[in-house]
């Protein structure tokens, strides 16, 4: 049997970070097994489409590099097309098949018509509420349902509103296998007689799902541990139908630090979040990755390539998985510690320019390459760059806090001013190595030495305390804007 996964969301705004991790592992577990992973639009919920999530969805999971082998796709223009032999892969271009299935299902007694308005159900849920039990549909039009089929088609033809809902048996578990959860069992009186067709003609996601599973020929339906409760209510509607149900992988949630369900209210839970603020794609899959899911040996740092070998569904946790920003902000520091300095300097540019902080006349590659290759090893994401790379910018030195204030107060920086200021002035080039020569000969001529001289120059041309080498700054900041900081801080700062 050839393995076939699925990774099925709807358009309604941004891609949560939930949905890119089960897309992540449905992508995976194909990889892995050598199958074939799809993607398909359930847009069959009109109230909630938003215009150009497709768009922003397809473009996510392309940044993040979790790429499909047919389905809904997007072209180098933004262009949405579909590929593959068993489309169309949009769920609201699929109402005839659906309207095929539910027919088969009337015709055969597993499905009735329902007339009730939405001031009865709602009556009902608040009635049933009250008395403490769990709201659900009481089978008013079920009762109905054999009474008379020509009054029911009276009633279509008058143009009356109505759903088609399930029939369940009464009093029956239904039991599945869940290869994160074992077997799982849920009782059809605890369970609602679940819509199929709604007043709009659209399906469900209840009855599409299984309906676009079966023809897709899907072998196992990996989604969030949210939809095992309405699982029971498929896999019956697969028997009913005369299907094989897939194997099921229910995964758990995604929590925040208070262990609740990760939202929007809490920050950062969509995957443009991440994108905006310059993490690297690899960062993020490689954090999300392990969020629900543990390798054998512990490993934390995981190429693609690596995730698809050692993925394994047997190792996915049935308790939620708390997201930690820090943890993905220590993954992600690997990422941009060992990206190519053309690359980051690229990335930061947007960053640079949106920030102010360099009016436009440094903003060359080159010298941001030069930049990033001394920056990149503390950085988290690309945000931050505009604020660690701003000491390369600008001829005033502000001092950064108190410390500093106090260490340019000290009784050799006087002498050290004058030394750089005379080394400076004498040199033809500024290198790494011209620097570390100055260093040795400021230290024998006027014994100034260790932090001292290192830390006083730094203080004396960024106004920091700490930083990247000492050597490099000088070499980035060149002759002229290192004379211009230092005669700043004689006439300032001293």
């Amino acid at each position: 049997m050839s393995v076939r996964v699925r990774f099925a969301p709807s358009p309604t705004g941004f891609v949560h970070i939930g949905s890119l991790r089960t897309a992540l592992y449905n992508y995976l577990f194909a990889k892995k097994l050598g199958g074939e992973y799809i993607l398909r639009v359930e847009d069959t919920d009109r109230t909630r489409y938003v215009d150009g999530a497709i768009e922003g969805m397809l473009n996510a999971m392309k940044w993040a590099g979790i790429e499909h082998d047919e389905g809904v796709c997007i072209d180098e223009e933004g262009k949405v097309f579909q590929k593959g032999e068993y489309g169309p892969y949009m769920q609201s271009e699929r109402l005839d098949i659906y309207k095929k299935y539910v027919q088969k299902l009337l015709d055969e007694g597993h499905a009735y018509y329902c007339f009730c308005s939405k001031p009865r159900l709602e009556k009902l849920r608040e009635i049933q509420r009250a008395e403490g039990k769990v709201p659900k549909y009481d089978g008013f039009c079920r009762g109905l349902a054999g009474v008379s089929k020509e009054e029911t088609q009276k009633r279509i033809d008058a143009g009356e509103s109505y759903v088609i809902r399930l029939k369940l048996p009464a009093s029956r578990e239904i039991e599945f296998d869940d290869m994160v959860r074992g077997k799982v069992s849920i009782n059809t009186d605890d369970l609602d007689d679940q819509v199929l067709i709604k007043a709009d003609g659209f399906p469900t996601y209840h009855f599409a799902v299984v309906v676009d599973d079966h023809l897709m020929k899907i072998t196992h339906v990996i989604r969030g541990e949210e939809w095992i409760s309405s699982t029971p209510k498929h896999v019956y509607l697969y028997e009913v139908l005369g299907w094989e149900a897939p194997t099921y992988v229910h995964l758990p949630n995604i929590l925040n630090s208070e262990k609740k369900k990760l939202s929007k209210r809490q920050g950062d839970v969509a995957v443009e979040d991440f994108e905006k603020k310059g993490y690297l794609p690899e960062g993020l899959v490689n954090y999300v990755a392990l969020v629900g899911w543990s390798p054998e040996d512990n490993k934390e740092i995981f190429s693609m390539e690596e995730l698809i070998e050692a993925f394994s569904v047997d190792r996915v946790s049935r308790s939620g998985g708390v997201f930690d920003t820090n943890k993905l902000n220590w993954i992600n520091q690997h990422y941009m510690k060992d990206a190519e300095d053309e690359m980051l300097a690229n990335l930061a540019m947007p960053y640079i320019k949106e920030s102010g902080v360099s009016n436009g006349e440094d903003m060359d590659v080159e010298t941001l390459k030069k930049i990033m290759a001394i920056v990149k090893e503390g950085l988290h994401y690309a945000a931050e760059i505009p604020e660690k790379i701003s000491l390369f910018f600008g001829d005033d030195v502000k001092l950064e806090n108190d410390d500093a204030k106090e260490f340019l107060a000290l009784e050799h920086m006087p002498a050290l001013i004058g030394a750089l200021e005379e080394k400076i002035s004498g040199a033809s080039e500024i290198t790494p190595e011209f620097v570390k020569a100055m260093f040795k000969e400021i230290q024998k001529e006027h014994g100034i030495k260790g932090k001292n001289l290192f830390m006083g120059t730094r203080v004396i041309l960024t106004g920091q305390m700490h930083g990247p080498e000492i050597p490099y700054v000088v070499e980035i900041l060149g002759k002229e804007r290192v004379l211009s900081r230092i005669a700043y801080v004689k006439n300032n700062l001293i």
